[in-house]
């Protein structure tokens, strides 16, 4: 559980720094690779790629899937699943308190014509990527 917990704080600390940052340190697109690839300044009112629900709907299930993936976290039992879950529950919780702060999830990361993110999302992302790779390990060997 230590690599759970470890994993979480980490993942939180820097999401939220980076938001805090992107708040105050852009303003104007910061070009990376061109008008490729750029640290854009946008506010998300909704959940992911800024799909937005009714009033109380997006809230709970924000909170319902944080619950479920809290209790999977507590049976899971090799570094590589408890790593995945803290990455999905840092980021998680770092986007809800980003969320807290002013109604708006920070977005910042724009890559090409995928929808504006940031890096809880991408901490979420692969944390989910690790679990399906954890999956197809384990169904090769078994």
């Amino acid at each position: 559980m230590k690599t759970l917990h470890i994993t979480i704080a980490v993942t939180f600390a820097i999401g939220l720094i980076a938001a805090i940052a992107a708040d105050s340190m852009i303003s104007d697109p910061i070009s990376i690779v061109g008008s490729f690839v750029e640290l854009r300044y946008s506010l998300n009112p909704g959940i992911a790629w800024g799909i937005r629900l009714p009033g109380g709907v997006q809230e709970m299930l924000i909170l319902l899937a944080l619950v479920a993936v809290g209790s999977m976290a507590i049976k899971a039992r090799n570094t590589l699943s408890l790593i995945a879950f803290g990455c999905i529950i840092g980021g998680g919780l770092a986007n809800i308190i980003d969320r807290l702060r002013d109604g708006y999830v920070t977005d910042y990361v724009s890559i090409g014509s995928f929808p504006i993110f940031n890096v809880p999302d991408s901490f979420v992302s692969v944390g989910v990527g690790l679990l399906l790779v954890e999956a197809f390990l384990a169904k090769r060997q078994g």
